[in-house]
């Protein structure tokens, strides 16, 4: 399927909050750093948004998230729906005053929703038009459901397709497609399960199930990883042996799929707390970095955003190890809010680098938040998300093994050239990823995409030109020529972070990317800052202009 190019966030203003275009209204004075708040918070202003926003008596704004300044500015996440149906890409975010005024709203399709909903074709012949669309992997469908699909253009009514299947890299997928409801024609297709690259090798293997069960006695273990060194672990006692389960932090557990390709499988234990011994071989020593890089990731979020886990909720997701057999890559699954790690096409590299973690589990914070769809400039975007954060964890564990650097997976060696999966400072030294936007980026398998977003975020933290950074050289270059400076990386996380979680929606492009960062900059450090002025600089320097 030919795929489409998203459709630029519509921003508006207060003074004209209908006005197709305006640009967002100025920031309050300092704001400070944004807390979640009760869903309520966004529930009970639903009604005032809708007739602020004009919305038709049909569609009803469902709450999703708030998220409430020092000052009292709110920003409020709804999804939306049509005559009781959901309205994909209709999501929309709104920022008001203390006073509960509209300053901005930005909403993924401002279209109007005038739709009948009575449909031409069966749910039936919907799962059949799906099935046939993707006749590459052997899939089951699930009962479609009817939805009003609004991603890409004018809202058209649809049905929403849920197909369940393993693919040829042994991936596993469920794959959501949408069909016309009139015609059978497929409009979009995106799939739960965001892998870690699109390049794996290896055989299938054979599906097995486990369970573990946790306790909640705490305890101090010592994790011998592959990657990262001699590190400590948090487990908990059962018995008189240890679980590889994190009470700490909410509950975080590795389970041991033994190669599997489906279940939970088993909850790792051991009986003197000494976890793997640094061989890939050693079926723990996977536990030990993924249970290493779990910690380092919440501790990411929680001590540089005050995020509580993935969901913000103090609830940990867990991570699977040893899937498959000599399966070369990694994936976040939605559906159980999990990570599961391949060993490698050798069987004895497991994927389980620290950057590799926190890449995982940021798909997990994307998805609770923006929901940045997974195809198109979006899908850039929501890769680019889980490099910028799988970075920036290397960068706040800084262990003294695996270096922090600006490469994605350097240790795994998965193409077998000793060469990183990715590079941040010029994309397309992997020989694929992109450097700088162009009117094709859209077009672009997500994974090569995400390097213009890569590569912005680079030079806002560090900037252009030849230098070394903490022993790694780098020669980051800028489209148009320009000489910029960084702002230095943490300034450069907390300003992506912020316009993740209040300004970006599920349709955002790089254009709108552009201007919600440039607006979290402002609300960060003041509209004029120079922060906000290397936010734009950084941008055209990767061909993004506003």
């Amino acid at each position: 399927m030919k795929k489409k190019l998203i459709p630029a966030v519509i921003t508006i203003s207060v003074a004209a909050v209908l006005a197709a275009g305006a640009d967002a209204g100025a920031a309050a004075t300092d704001p400070g750093p944004g807390v979640k708040a009760p869903v309520s918070t966004a529930a009970s202003a639903a009604g005032d948004i809708a007739r602020q926003l004009g919305l038709g008596s049909a569609e009803k704004p469902i709450a999703r998230a708030a998220i409430v300044d020092r000052d009292g500015t709110r920003h409020l996440r709804y999804e939306r729906t049509y005559h009781g149906l959901p309205v994909l890409g209709g999501d929309l975010v709104v920022t008001t005053g203390p006073d509960g005024r509209l300053r901005q709203a930005r909403l993924a399709n401002r279209s109007p929703l005038t739709l009948s909903t009575a449909p031409k074709l069966s749910p039936a012949q919907a799962a059949r038009a799906a099935l046939a669309a993707s006749p590459s992997v052997r899939y089951t469908a699930n009962q479609p459901r009817k939805v009003v699909y609004a991603a890409d253009g004018a809202p058209v009514l649809g049905y929403e397709t849920v197909l369940t299947g393993i693919k040829a890299d042994r991936t596993p997928s469920r794959l959501h497609v949408v069909t016309d409801a009139n015609t059978g024609k497929v409009l979009a297709s995106d799939d739960e399960i965001k892998q870690l690259t699109d390049d794996t090798s290896g055989r299938p293997a054979t599906a097995q199930r486990g369970s573990g069960s946790r306790t909640a006695l705490a305890a101090t273990g010592t994790g011998r990883t592959e990657y990262s060194g001699t590190v400590s672990l948090q487990t908990t006692q059962s018995g008189s042996g240890y679980q590889l389960t994190d009470a700490t932090r909410g509950g975080q557990s590795i389970y041991n799929l033994n190669h599997a390709t489906s279940g939970r499988g088993t909850l790792m234990t051991d009986a003197d707390n000494v976890w793997g011994d640094g061989n890939g071989a050693t079926p723990q020593t996977a536990g030990a970095d993924a249970a290493y890089g779990g910690a380092a990731t919440w501790d990411f979020y929680k001590e540089v955003f005050n995020r509580s886990g993935i969901w913000d909720t103090g609830k940990a997701a867990y991570s699977r190890v040893h899937y498959s057999t000599n399966y070369a890559n990694a994936f976040w699954d939605d559906s159980c809010g999990c990570m599961t790690y391949g060993d490698g096409s050798s069987g004895t590299r497991p994927l389980t680098e620290l950057d590799v973690a926190g890449h995982e589990m940021s798909h997990g914070v994307t998805s609770a938040t923006a929901g940045l769809v997974y195809r198109g400039e979006s899908g850039g975007l929501n890769e680019a998300t889980s490099d910028i954060f799988g970075t920036m964890v290397e960068w706040h564990a800084n262990n003294a093994v695996d270096k922090p650097d600006y490469l994605i997976g350097e240790l795994l060696n998965l193409r077998g050239d000793g060469k990183p999966l990715r590079y941040m400072d010029k994309p397309s030294k992997d020989g694929r990823s992109l450097d700088s936007w162009s009117s094709g980026a859209g077009n672009t398998d997500v994974h090569y995409s995400s390097g213009i977003a890569n590569h912005f975020f680079y030079l806002l933290a560090e900037g252009s030109g030849s230098k070394v950074i903490n022993g790694v050289q780098y020669d980051s270059p800028t489209a148009n020529g320009s000489t910029v400076t960084g702002i230095g990386r943490d300034k450069a996380a907390q300003i992506w972070y912020t316009a993740l979680t209040k300004y970006f929606v599920s349709t955002t492009n790089y254009r709108s990317a552009r201007q919600a960062t440039i607006q979290a900059a402002s609300d960060l450090y003041g509209s004029g800052s120079a922060e906000a002025t290397t936010v734009a600089a950084a941008w055209s320097a990767v061909n993004v202009n506003g």
